[in-house]
C-alpha cells in the first residue's frame, strides 16, 4: 500500500489540479463522509440526546443492527433516528461544499450511505447510485413481495405515537406490518438476504453504462470519501479495481484512518489522510488570495 508522509496543502494542491483535468468525476462514499458532516453513528453523546431510554439499558451508539429490542422500542428508535439522518429539510453544508466543489463537471455518485444527503444537498437523484439501499424505503420482512413502500408515512406515524420518555411506541396500531400479507417489515437496507435490492439495480446500470460507453482517452476522477473496512467491497475495492481498468482514471483517497492506496497504482492515486471537512476546508478557503491595498 502507498501511503507517504501527508501534507493537506500540498494534497489539496494535487487534487484541485487533478479536477481542473478531469473529465469526469465520480465521487464513492462511505460512513465517514455523512459522519464528518455531523452524522456520526458512534457519537455517544447525540445518541443520549435522541435516544435518552436507550441509553438507561445500557446502549451507547446507533450502531444498534442485530441488537435485540422488543418492537415498540425497535420502531421508536427507528422513526427517531430515521427522522433525524433521512428526513431532516435543513441542507447540510459538508455536502453543498462538495456539490459546488464538482460544479459543472459529468459526474456520477456511488455511495453506501443510506441516508439520502447527496440528493438532498444539490446532486442529481438520477445520477446516485446506493447500493444497501435507502432510509426512505422500507419492506417485507419475508420478503412476501418485491415491492418497497415509501417510510416517510410510516415515520411520521410513529412519531405521533412515540414517548420520548419510555422510547417506545405507545400505541399498537402504530406498528408497521406489511401492507400485502401482514408480517412484520423492515427498513429496506441491506443486512441480510432479505434485502429487496430491485430498488436500486436500474442506477446501478446506468452507471455501468456512463463507465463503459466513455470515450477513448477519458480523464476519470475518482474521489472516494470515508470508506474504509467497514464493507470494502462496496466502495474501496470497486474504485481500486476501476482505477486498474481504466487507464487514464485516477483515485484519491480521503480517509483520516485508512487513507492507503495500492501500490502496483503509484503515481495514479492519492492517499489523503484527513476527514472530508478538513480536505473542503483545504479546498475552498483561499490561502493564497492576495492582501488588499490599505490607503495611506
Amino acid at each position: 500500500m502507498n501511503h507517504p508522509t501527508f501534507e493537506l496543502e500540498g494534497a489539496a494542491g494535487t487534487i484541485r489540479r487533478w479536477l481542473a483535468e478531469a473529465d469526469r468525476i465520480l465521487i464513492t462514499a462511505g460512513a465517514g463522509l455523512s459522519a464528518a458532516a455531523g452524522y456520526d453513528y458512534g457519537d455517544e453523546d447525540r445518541f443520549h440526546e435522541l435516544f435518552p431510554a436507550l441509553h438507561r439499558l445500557g446502549l451507547r451508539s446507533r450502531y444498534l443492527v442485530g441488537v435485540p429490542l422488543p418492537p415498540d422500542l425497535r420502531w421508536g428508535y427507528w422513526a427517531v433516528h430515521i427522522d433525524d439522518i433521512r428526513f431532516s429539510p435543513t441542507p447540510n453544508p459538508l455536502y453543498q461544499r462538495l456539490r459546488a466543489l464538482v460544479g459543472d463537471k459529468d459526474h456520477w455518485v456511488m455511495t453506501s450511505n443510506v441516508d439520502g444527503l447527496f440528493a438532498r444537498n444539490g446532486f442529481a437523484p438520477d445520477r446516485i447510485f446506493t447500493p444497501q439501499g435507502d432510509y426512505g424505503r422500507y419492506q417485507c420482512a419475508t420478503p412476501c413481495t418485491p415491492a418497497v413502500w415509501d417510510s416517510e408515512p410510516l415515520v411520521a406515524r410513529l412519531l405521533a405515537a412515540y414517548d420520548p420518555v419510555s422510547g417506545a411506541v405507545t400505541d399498537p396500531d402504530a406498528l408497521p406490518r406489511c401492507p400485502n400479507c401482514g408480517g412484520e417489515v423492515e427498513i429496506n437496507v441491506r443486512v441480510g438476504p432479505e434485502f429487496i435490492e430491485s430498488p436500486y439495480l436500474p442506477a446501478g446500470r446506468r452507471l455501468q453504462d456512463w463507465l463503459g460507453t466513455a470515450p477513448s482517452g477519458t480523464r476519470l476522477l475518482i474521489l472516494e470519501l470515508g470508506a474504509g473496512f467497514n464493507t470494502p467491497g462496496v466502495i474501496r475495492w470497486p474504485g481500486e479495481h476501476l482505477t486498474r481498468r481504466l487507464p487514464h482514471a485516477r483515485l484519491v483517497r480521503i480517509n483520516p484512518s485508512h487513507p492507503e492506496t495500492p501500490t502496483d497504482l503509484a503515481g495514479r492515486t492519492l492517499p489523503v489522510a484527513a476527514d472530508a471537512r478538513h480536505l473542503l476546508d483545504a479546498l475552498t478557503v483561499p490561502h493564497s488570495a492576495p492582501q488588499p491595498t490599505v490607503a495611506p
